[in-house]
């Protein structure tokens, strides 16, 4: 192993490898980089698949009052608003507020819920900068 460059003199061969091209295909990742120009980022952007469902996903019942387009549009112009302030780091926990429209009809005076997903910049599948969007638990 003495000859094996960087790491892999330290820790062996890699086994396996899971890139994140694999990752959209297989649905862990969700690509939203055309969405996200739109929104000022100009490398690719994933949300998870927990992030999309907690975040985006249009629950049952709020046909009407939201759409998927919309939530996705909030949470990408909040993580472009957090990153562009983050300069000196790979990675900043956002804040997001998510209303529950079934119960705040029943009370209005009910806060929204508060999500903290982080953004984080990283290598992609060719060595280019992308960024994930995730929660703690998704890293």
């Amino acid at each position: 192993m003495p000859n094996e460059p960087g790491n892999a003199a330290a820790f062996g061969p890699v086994i396996s490898t899971y890139s994140r091209a694999q990752a959209i295909e297989d649905g862990i990742l969700v690509d939203v980089s055309d969405t996200a120009r739109e929104a000022g980022f100009t490398i690719p952007v994933a949300v998870t698949r927990t992030v999309w469902t907690r975040l985006i996903a249009l629950p049952e019942g709020y046909r009407g009052f939201q759409d998927e387009r919309g939530r996705l549009w909030d949470v990408l112009w909040m993580a472009h608003h957090y990153a562009r302030r983050a300069s000196n780091t790979d990675r900043v926990t956002m804040c997001v507020l998510v209303r529950d429209i079934r119960k705040d009809l029943r009370d209005s005076n009910r806060p929204p819920r508060k999500h903290f997903p982080i953004v984080a910049i990283g290598a992609g599948d060719e060595g280019r900068a992308a960024i994930t969007i995730m929660f703690p638990e998704d890293d």
